[in-house]
């Protein structure tokens, strides 16, 4: 049996156990994957987790659940209408005192990929924001349109957030199944600033209340908040005050994360060097640490991941996202950045460019232009490679064999194929008639876009919507603004404004620290060096097609995203590919930076290549 219930311009739907089986959208799509409401509890006493209640009461409005959980209650109150609350309550009847070190409700947003059409009508981005008592929640369609349902927390507070049913059969296309938590801090005492445990005394109880409603967008969503603390800004060099409202003015002295905290809420801001400092520093680290001197031949000269841990590079074997092709030329374009800022050793730059140009020409790149996998697997394609190699050649001052690669992508089928950093690449080497032709192919395919190595993923779109901004300023003839227009909220919806400095405006990615780090973990990734590609977007957004307040949050939001990605270097030059921000994945303890320094620099290159204002 199913029960429904009138919930704003929505619906949920409830089993006959008191658990939320679906709620319904306005436009008719589902919301959630799977059954919301239930979760886990740990405790020095045991450890359960509840399904079946011990007692279900139906009211006109809603119903009241009660769970068994050894000594302990839990009592859920469910009430719907214009708003949906639940009221959740955990009671301690025992003669002795309980301490609670996770404690944690299912929240599994339908945040999936089974393409990008199915992605863009029925299912949403789940964005959550979990800073004690100012915690929230935002799902959002992900074509960006309205409404959003907004969770706001009335009483009590969250402090972490995890994922479950993240396996490799699951793949790249789905975020997992989402619990909020009061705490975590039985498995990530650590994570999101620290976890608190809980004591209830005897006769002691722990509440917490949450508010759920529909908002046009997520201005609308923020308008009916008060938080408890607030900035405009969460990255800024070290030395400079970042005002926080509700708090005061923030400094430090030295780069780094700090978390600040006030009235039971919590935010994170970031401190960081000059970005000429963070580069030249890198480039020294990957000069001394992340090239092979063992071998003899040119590919002592490329460039390699490194585990921070062992202090050994790493061999790639058959891990293709380890080996000394594909995204690792992003080390040889920052060493370019450099050099050609005239920043570093510039001779000793030159050196390694000039030795890393013979490893490309002797491994990766034919004369007709085909880009090979890396050293050890030739023959096969992957078109992600070419713009990345042509931009290095480009770099090199080879035009004619950046050109070659970049006809040769077209060859191979790059009509229908979304690589980055294209549009600005076919501009400045004055393709136009590729660049017309290709955007052309993928305003055709409207909202059915052909599947990449996901089915539907931020690094999709924002290629596409570089690809589309390119093409618009040389043929504006041929280039309907509107379509860009269209598209820009598919971009915008993939990231929130939460107040911490990993996650304001940055993009979810759920699955790079599996297939590029060394824990192999997957879950989400904040942030990103791909969600730079947002920040690219942001910055050449055409200004005439949007309103000067649209404008300075374009501005605002790509300055965020690239300051965002600086966290990921050290001030010893070692870097992480991935920080896994959920508490924890699949029970695994998580919030961790990966050991392996691989593909991050990207980062660096975008930041340098467009906010110079950092240097």
């Amino acid at each position: 049996m199913v029960e429904s219930f009138g919930f704003g311009r929505g619906t949920v739907q409830v089993d006959d156990d008191g658990a939320v089986a679906q709620v319904l959208h306005p436009d008719g799509r589902e919301v959630l994957q799977h059954v919301w409401g239930k979760g886990f509890v740990i405790t020095d006493g045991g450890s359960h987790r509840f399904d079946q209640p011990a007692l279900v009461r139906w009211r006109s409005s809603g119903l009241d659940l009660l769970h068994q959980l050894g000594g302990l209650e839990l009592r859920i109150g469910r009430r719907f209408g214009e708003h949906w609350t639940e009221t959740y309550e955990l009671r301690n009847p025992t003669a002795e005192p309980v301490e609670v070190g996770s404690l944690a409700i299912s929240t599994p947003y339908r945040d999936m990929y089974r393409s990008s059409r199915e992605s863009l009508t029925g299912a949403v981005h789940a964005h959550f924001w979990t800073g004690g008592a100012d915690a929230w929640a935002w799902a959002v369609p992900m074509d960006g349109s309205g409404p959003g349902l907004g969770l706001e927390l009335k009483e009590g507070a969250l402090w972490a957030y995890s994922v479950e049913s993240r396996e490799p059969d699951s793949g790249s296309n789905t975020r997992g199944h989402l619990y909020l938590h009061v705490t975590d801090h039985a498995r990530a005492p650590h994570a999101m600033g620290g976890q608190s445990v809980i004591t209830l005394a005897p006769g002691a109880s722990y509440r917490w209340t949450w508010q759920l409603g529909w908002y046009d967008d997520l201005s609308a969503f923020h308008t009916d908040r008060q938080p408890r603390l607030a900035a405009d800004r969460l990255a800024a060099e070290v030395g400079e005050p970042i005002e926080v409202r509700g708090y005061g003015p923030v400094t430090a002295d030295k780069p780094g994360l700090k978390y600040v905290e006030a009235d039971g809420a919590r935010i994170a801001l970031l401190f960081h060097e000059p970005l000429r400092v963070i580069a030249e520093r890198r480039v020294r680290f990957i000069l001394e640490r992340q090239r092979r001197p063992e071998l003899s031949d040119s590919r002592q000269f490329a460039f390699v991941p490194y585990d921070n841990e062992s202090g050994l590079t790493v061999q790639a074997n058959d891990w293709r996202d380890w080996s000394d092709g594909r995204e690792r030329v992003g080390m040889a374009l920052l060493l370019q950045e450099v050099r050609d800022r005239g920043w570093g050793d510039q001779s000793g730059l030159a050196e390694a460019l000039a030795g890393y140009e013979r490893f490309v020409r002797d491994y990766l790149v034919d004369e007709d232009g085909t880009v090979h996998e890396d050293s050890e697997h030739h023959g096969e394609v992957r078109l992600y490679n070419f713009p990345w190699f042509a931009r290095f050649l480009l770099g090199q001052g080879d035009r004619d064999g950046a050109t070659r690669i970049l006809n040769r992508y077209y060859e191979l089928g790059g009509d229908h194929f979304l690589a980055f950093d294209l549009g600005p690449l076919l501009t400045e080497l004055g393709l136009h008639e590729h660049l017309v032709r290709h955007a052309r192919t993928f305003l055709q395919y409207g909202d059915e876009l052909p599947p990449h190595e996901v089915n539907y993923e931020q690094s999709m779109v924002a290629p596409l919507l570089e690809l589309l901004v390119s093409a618009y300023r040389i043929a504006p003839d041929q280039i309907d603004s509107a379509e860009l227009s269209r598209r820009l909220p598919w971009l915008t919806a993939f990231a929130a404004d939460q107040p911490d400095v990993r996650l304001r405006h940055v993009p979810i990615r759920h699955w790079d620290g599996y297939w590029f780090g060394r824990l192999r973990l997957w879950g989400d990734v904040f942030p990103h060096y791909w969600s730079a590609l947002s920040a690219v977007v942001y910055a050449a957004w055409p200004r005439e097609l949007v309103t000067e307040q649209q404008a300075a949050w374009l501005d605002t939001a790509a300055d965020a995203i690239l300051r965002a990605n600086l966290i990921s270097f050290a001030t010893d030059g070692t870097a992480t590919c991935a920080f896994v921000y959920p508490s924890c994945v699949n029970g695994q303890p998580a919030h961790v930076a990966d050991p392996l320094a691989n593909d991050q620099d990207w980062a660096l290159v975008y930041a340098l290549r467009y906010n110079d204002g950092m240097c």
